[in-house]
């Protein structure tokens, strides 16, 4: 069973694969999100580019922004779970939803905000592979204002056999396809946007441009934690030369105290 070299979660292949190939991105959104393909009439990527020098950037994040009939899309996927997630999506929409208010504008005409964010490891306590939170009134269940939407999708919890009928299953196993057999039995589904994504994937993977950003990526990602070894060593040390120096105040004072009482037996 031949691993992936590459996944559908690889951030850098994901940007690339997505912002190169538009059609299929959106009918990703328009599948997640439960909308009618054809019924989107505006479609525009705010964020397509990868400049390289952002890569070496610690905090760098390769998500995608669009504008879908006036909603505000941003799509991420996350392989690492930090502890931290929901907060940083909850985050991100604020940044997103409030950087929309033109100076002088009017509150109404903020647009609706969505986050989607596609995560490698459980999240929250449910079953359901697919969350969707919004701002409500916690004991009616009132809803405060449609702007807000966050979708969640945990792959971990996916169904072991994708509905071919079923467009966000699909997708989902897409991300979650860890060896050439699982694309194999994507596949056989003979679901057209798969095709075209997986020939896509091929053809990106094989390029001089995704191998140079993903030796960039690797570059950044291998300097950090060598960041972390060192500030952690040095950490240890700084906690070596504190617990040395209390210790030595510690004997000294035996030795005083010691000094003392042999002072006043002698008396």
């Amino acid at each position: 069973m031949a691993k992936l070299k590459h996944t559908f979660r690889t951030d850098i292949l994901f940007k690339l694969l997505f912002t190169r190939h538009q059609g299929l991105l959106r009918k990703l959104v328009a599948d997640l999100l439960g909308i009618a393909r054809d019924s989107i009439s505006r479609f525009e990527i705010t964020n397509p580019e990868i400049p390289p020098e952002v890569l070496e950037s610690k905090f760098c994040r390769l998500d995608v922004n669009m504008v879908v009939d006036g909603r505000l899309v941003n799509l991420e996927i996350q392989v690492r779970d930090e502890g931290d997630f929901p907060e940083r999506a909850l985050y991100h929409w604020a940044r997103m939803y409030s950087a929309s208010l033109q100076s002088g504008g009017d509150y109404k005409e903020l647009p609706r905000a969505v986050v989607i964010s596609i995560v490698d490891f459980p999240l929250f306590g449910c079953a359901e592979f697919h969350s969707e939170f919004a701002a409500i009134e916690a004991r009616r269940g009132e809803r405060l204002s449609d702007r807000m939407s966050l979708h969640f999708f945990e792959l971990p919890k996916l169904p072991k056999e994708a509905s071919a009928g079923d467009a966000p299953q699909m997708w989902l196993s897409l991300f979650n396809a860890r060896t050439e057999k699982d694309l194999k039995k994507i596949l056989e589904t003979e679901v057209p946007e798969m095709e075209e994504a997986i020939t896509a994937y091929r053809q990106i993977t094989a390029t001089p441009e995704f191998r140079e950003l993903e030796r960039l990526r690797e570059k950044a990602a291998h300097n950090e934690a060598a960041a972390l070894r060192h500030a952690r060593m040095e950490g240890e040390m700084r906690a070596h030369e504190t617990w040395k120096g209390v210790l030595a105040g510690k004997d000294a004072e035996i030795e005083r105290l010691r000094a003392e009482l042999k002072a006043k037996s002698g008396n």
